[in-house]
């Protein structure tokens, strides 16, 4: 595999970004190695700027659910781009894009479109504060909600990555204000309120974690935060910017069939443009301004090729009835045959998988929280993570999160990649 054009761009991107990129986990500390300079994408596939071609399990961390560059979407853009990129005044598909977000997921009856994951969970959690008149929030350990300061304790995803799960530069009067309790631990839940009765405003949660590898909810979990945030007065936040409109047509709270308070929602919704949205119980969301004294602005949110791209995204999830059928199918499909795989070889492994979002972990044990996946060997991954690069299939640079089956993956991509995974692990365990 050539990686000369990558080198070069790298070297020169490292004098003028902190470590060479506009995002931690891109650098590829964790795996080693100089990181991929992508130049061009459609479908399942990926392209460097050394004309090496992958079959792509990170569909820019979640958001390419129909595949890279899908036809409609690139129509759709060219269209609208014509008539400008940004007006920062009203536009119809702002209203159009609310209404059917709203038509999709049930708990969002109104909704503010914002920029990013991060903005959107910041004004979640600035809305739970005014809408209960208390200041501390409970989050999970190794669950990541974007990088605000009050997020950054105990936080997954690239901090995890970088062994810097609490970062320099958040005042400690701000950390305090977070509490961290144990994913899958209601116990552990239950005494935080008890401890602090009166004083809590927000539980947020990531309800399938995708930031520490994919970790599904056990049974009840989920329903029991329900019940304890009802009981206490507490709003009930769902960070669905990543599995929002990934695990079902209204995201991760459809399949597992509970209702949270206030939703935050990116990635799909942007088709691959930046955005993101805060939506949930109409009597909460309209404390947000104008309507309320809560405040929130932004000069590009609800920009108009945003709202485009999402929009014909949604749709197309929408209007085909077998579309989510089909995408479970492929998904089992690669993960059976990973597992497969590790069978016959004995390996040391864990699969966990809901849906089109999965992760191998290389730990024997079940990873269910946050010091399951700490477990894991991290070394013995970045061997593995060239492995298959080698063999040209792109996972992400990370143990610590999540991949993604896409609509375009066909059944020669799923096959290709279950032979590259048996040579890899022969390789990595030999």
């Amino acid at each position: 595999m050539r990686t000369g054009a990558s080198d070069k761009l790298f070297e020169q991107a490292r004098l003028l970004m902190p470590g060479g990129v506009n995002s931690p986990v891109r650098a590829f500390r964790s795996v080693g190695g100089t990181p991929l300079f992508i130049k061009s994408a459609s479908g399942s596939k990926v392209r460097d700027v050394d004309g090496n071609e992958f079959i792509d399990y990170v569909g820019s961390w979640g958001p390419m659910i129909l595949g890279h560059a899908h036809p409609q979407v690139v129509e759709a853009l060219a269209r609208v781009i014509r008539d400008g990129t940004s007006f920062g005044a009203p536009t119809e598909l702002e209203v159009k894009m609310a209404e059917l977000i709203s038509s999709l997921v049930p708990s969002v009856e109104m909704v503010r479109m914002v920029n990013s994951g991060t903005e959107a969970t910041m004004s979640a959690v600035r809305l739970a504060r005014a809408f209960t008149k208390r200041d501390v929030i409970v989050k999970f350990e190794g669950c990541y909600h974007g990088h605000a300061d009050g997020f950054l304790v105990k936080a997954g995803s690239g901090a995890m990555t970088l062994g810097t799960p609490d970062s320099p530069g958040v005042p400690a009067a701000i950390a305090q204000e977070t509490l961290t309790a144990t994913f899958n631990d209601l116990p552990s839940v239950e005494h935080l309120l008890d401890e602090n009765p009166g004083k809590i405003a927000a539980v947020i949660v990531e309800p399938v974690v995708g930031n520490m590898g994919c970790v599904p909810p056990v049974a009840g979990f989920l329903e029991g935060l329900r019940a304890l945030t009802q009981r206490a007065g507490v709003v009930l936040i769902f960070d669905e910017v990543m599995t929002g409109f990934r695990l079902a047509r209204g995201g991760a709270q459809e399949r597992y069939k509970i209702c949270p308070d206030l939703t935050t929602m990116g990635k799909i919704i942007g088709g691959g443009l930046p955005v993101g949205a805060y939506g949930g119980r109409r009597e909460i969301m309209e404390l947000t301004a104008p309507s309320g004294p809560v405040y929130q602005a932004g000069t590009l949110s609800g920009n108009p090729l945003a709202m485009t791209a999402g929009y014909e995204t949604l749709s197309l999830l929408a209007q085909d009835p077998t579309f989510y059928l089909a995408l479970e199918a492929k998904s089992a499909m690669l993960a059976d045959g990973v597992q497969r795989n590790i069978d016959a070889l004995g390996l040391p492994l864990t699969q966990n998988r809901v849906g089109s979002m999965s992760t191998l972990f290389f730990n024997p044990a079940c990873v269910k929280d946050y010091a399951g996946a700490r477990a894991s060997d991290t070394t013995r991954f970045g061997r593995y993570f060239h492995a298959m690069l080698e063999r040209g299939i792109y996972l992400a640079p990370s143990q610590f999160e999540a991949g993604f089956v896409s609509a375009a993956h066909s059944t020669e991509d799923i096959e290709r990649t279950i032979a590259a995974n048996s040579e890899a692990l022969h390789e990595v365990f030999s």
